[in-house]
């Protein structure tokens, strides 16, 4: 961007404006709309700067600057701002070539397309222009057309370089927004869960694992009064923010026991107060399954329901009968006023419970096949047997799942949100 000299002194042999004492001619003026051009002639003959001057004159959006002085070519550079540098390639002081090769080193103008201007028409040296970094090269002086072509073309590449890269900047940052803001949302949601802990003769620990930054999942447990403890675990549909929204909000009416007229001890009410608070149609059609236990403390009695969830396992003293606590419930959310049964059934003491969601066990084997719902009950029956010599809760079942998981599927990431509660009965 520049203007023409107010009044110029002529050089010998009428070529038009001298080059000021800084060796530039003053740019050649664009329209505002179409500034997007910039050439640098870097040559250490004012004839030549002349005539490439008026080659370029009156070309629509190409603005012209001149530098004389080799030493200066970079200072120059970055004042103009060039989208095609010219190049000469023999001058005084420093070698074109050598040129070359800085601006290729400065980070300024590693990509901005150099052509190079030279009285020889000599393999060998065009090759040598190229493996210094030179984009192209021309022997002076061109035909206009040619030039004006060639400058044309060159910045056309370099200003779709320049804009996909302000553009890969931008997205980056924009990722680096979200990834942290998706941090921060994980992080909260994962503070929500209770901590491992030990419950008044309930021992409960768990293992969460999202697929994403934010999954669907959420879980809890807490003691309803002194002698109803409640255990619950829910899975969105989906995975991101709206399933994180949808799965919070919903652990948060149980947590704080805010289903209006519901009897938290009952679990087949708890799930039908869930499917009317949160249909799919108030929530973008997202549905959830849930699984929700409550255990009587007195009697030893633990009275289950779930909503289209998989099956808890309830693994009693000594390793036999074991249990999968099923129920035919609907998914919560899907159908608006369906009921949801309970059933019960007597835990002794010593026994394991493990609630969990698909995500633990529908795990795809490094051959390609799914990892078998009865060998996912047996792997975690085995694990949760003490091994000889150690002592009872020193190895966590939870843990050993995940090993074995591990080495199925030879990743150590999920394809689904792994969550699995486990409440050992004391």
């Amino acid at each position: 961007m520049g203007y023409r000299a107010a009044a110029p002194r002529i050089q010998p042999g009428g070529l038009g404006p001298a080059p000021s004492h800084s060796g530039s001619f003053m740019a050649i003026p664009a329209t505002p709309a179409a500034r997007s051009t910039s050439v640098l002639l870097v040559d250490d003959q004012p004839i030549i700067g002349e005539a490439v001057r008026r080659m370029l004159a009156g070309e629509e959006g190409i603005a012209f600057h001149y530098c004389r002085d080799a030493t200066a070519a970079l200072e120059r550079a970055a004042e103009v701002g060039p989208t095609v540098i010219l190049q000469d390639l023999v001058m005084p002081e420093i070698d074109g070539l050598e040129l070359v090769r800085r601006y290729r080193a400065d980070e300024r103008f590693r990509d901005v397309p150099v052509i190079v201007l030279s009285t020889k028409e000599e393999p060998a040296v065009k090759a040598e222009a190229f493996a210094v970094g030179a984009n192209d090269y021309l022997v002076k002086l061109p035909d206009r057309l040619e030039l004006v072509a060639r400058v044309r073309y060159h910045s056309r590449g370099y200003t779709a370089l320049v804009e996909r890269t302000e553009a890969f900047a931008a997205l980056q940052k924009s990722q680096q927004i979200l990834a942290h803001d998706l941090s921060t949302a994980a992080h909260y949601v994962r503070s929500l869960l209770p901590p491992p802990q030990n419950l008044r003769s309930i021992r409960a620990d768990w293992r969460f694992i999202p697929s994403a930054s934010l999954g669907g999942d959420a879980f809890g447990y807490h003691d309803l009064d002194s002698d109803h403890f409640a255990v619950y675990l829910l899975d969105v549909c989906g995975h991101g923010v709206g399933a994180a929204l949808l799965s919070v909000s919903a652990l948060n009416a149980i947590r704080s026991e805010a289903l209006p007229q519901t009897d938290f001890r009952d679990p087949g009410a708890v799930l039908a107060a869930l499917n009317r608070a949160f249909p799919m149609e108030r929530h973008n059609d997202m549905f959830f399954t849930a699984w929700y236990g409550v255990f009587h403390r007195p009697t030893g009695v633990l009275r289950w329901s779930g909503g289209g969830h998989p099956p808890a396992l309830l693994l009693p003293t000594g390793g036999g009968g074991r249990r999968l606590l099923e129920s035919e419930g609907p998914l919560v959310g899907a159908v608006e006023g369906l009921d949801y049964a309970a059933e019960e059934v007597t835990v002794p003491a010593g026994s394991r419970l493990f609630v969990y969601s698909d995500g633990a066990f529908e795990i795809i084997r490094r051959d390609g096949t799914m990892w078998p719902f009865a060998e996912f009950v047996e792997t975690l029956a085995r694990e949760s047997e003490p091994a000889a010599g150690c002592p009872a809760g020193e190895n966590s079942p939870l843990d050993g799942l995940l090993g074995k998981i591990y080495g199925l599927s030879g990743r150590e990431d999920f394809h689904d949100d792994f969550s699995m509660v486990e409440l050992v009965f004391d």
